[in-house]
């Protein structure tokens, strides 16, 4: 019994302790929205563009051309951040032209139970909207190689498409594997039916129609030196992972832990504190509950915004970002957490 009442004790302790983190952040004068600080050092700034075309060109898909002046260059496989008018920071794959210096394209679906992003820029952007821009980026860059096998889910596509514009002009091997619910829910089929030109190497798999993709015959007979690329759902990302360990991925949400998260300790150096962050709060979260002005954008991993040094402790890094380097000293708190029971930042 003495146990049983020790435990009882602990675990009421902790609820109010997430309640109190709660409370403290839903107090805070920035609570919710992000802040559009300064970028951390090398990560661009913002850029101006103005919505010139918004175009439904899917069940549920929205395409935006962005126009502006001295838009930096980009490659297939990179990504923009996009600042709504909200303050909401979304993150969305350039899918138009790498050519055309005058524009960017992008499309987004719509999530009906998501956090506001796709909502947003389907209901309340529209032509003639002026948005902010940040990048481009690209960690889902197109590799040299002897052929290429693509597998994309609905919206994933949009990665996908300059990749395969690339590789049709160069008349390079690839095969793409493209599912979604139905057809009329796939962006883009008219245009990759005209890259593949009749040679058959593409696969469309509606789900209302034909089920799910069989990845392991589709992968099974894929060459050892062929690059291989995904982007869609998360299961199915982690299907073809699984299947091909050396798999390029592209994520637009923080990668899940395996087993659960759980508590622990972060000294907040240079402010004098010490924190515990709950199981099922971030360290962002926790860390503006004490120091509401720390600078947060996307809350992510993908912006940089909320990176912060950390002087003692093992990161359990969750990031889509940072690199080897950036990583051995330094964090995204919007998504990474303890490996052990404590951290020390430089906050």
């Amino acid at each position: 019994m003495p146990k049983l009442r020790t435990a009882v004790v602990v675990a009421g302790a902790a609820l109010l302790a997430r309640r109190a983190v709660r409370r403290r952040i839903q107090a805070s004068p920035l609570w919710p929205m992000p802040s559009l600080a300064e970028p951390i050092s090398g990560r661009p700034r913002a850029l101006t563009v103005t919505v010139s075309a918004h175009e439904e060109i899917a069940d549920g898909v929205v395409q935006l051309r962005l126009e502006g002046h001295g838009l930096p260059r980009w490659e297939p496989g990179a990504h923009l951040d996009l600042v709504l008018p909200s303050g909401l920071v979304r993150q969305y794959s350039l899918c138009g032209d790498p050519e055309d210096a005058s524009a960017y394209t992008v499309a987004t679906r719509l999530v009906g139970d998501g956090r506001g992003g796709s909502r947003e820029v389907h209901e309340r952007v529209r032509p003639g909207t002026e948005l902010q821009v940040r990048g481009p980026r690209n960690r889902f860059p197109l590799v040299e190689a002897p052929s290429y096998l693509f597998v994309a889910g609905g919206i994933g596509i949009t990665p996908v498409l300059p990749m395969l514009r690339s590789l049709a002009e160069r008349d390079a091997e690839w095969r793409l594997l493209y599912g979604g619910r139905t057809r009329a829910s796939m962006p883009f089929l008219e245009e990759i039916e005209k890259l593949d030109a009749g040679r058959g190497r593409v696969t469309l798999v509606a789900e209302d129609e034909a089920g799910r993709p069989d990845l392991a015959t589709w992968l099974g007979g894929a060459p050892k030196s062929a690059a291989v690329y995904c982007c869609g759902p998360e299961g199915l990302m982690a299907a073809v992972e699984e299947r091909v360990p050396r798999v390029h991925l592209e994520r637009f949400a923080p990668r899940a832990a395996a087993g659960g998260d759980v508590a622990f300790e972060v000294e907040l150096r240079r402010s004098g504190r010490v924190v515990t962050v709950p199981a099922d709060c971030t360290v962002l979260d926790t860390v503006r509950a004490e120091l509401p002005d720390t600078a947060y954008s996307c809350a992510q991993g993908f912006c940089g915004t909320c990176r912060q040094r950390v002087l003692e402790g093992e990161i359990d890094h969750r990031d889509e970002l940072l690199t080897d380097a950036e990583r051995d000293d330094s964090m995204l708190i919007c998504v990474s957490r303890a490996r052990g029971d404590r951290l020390v930042l430089d906050l």
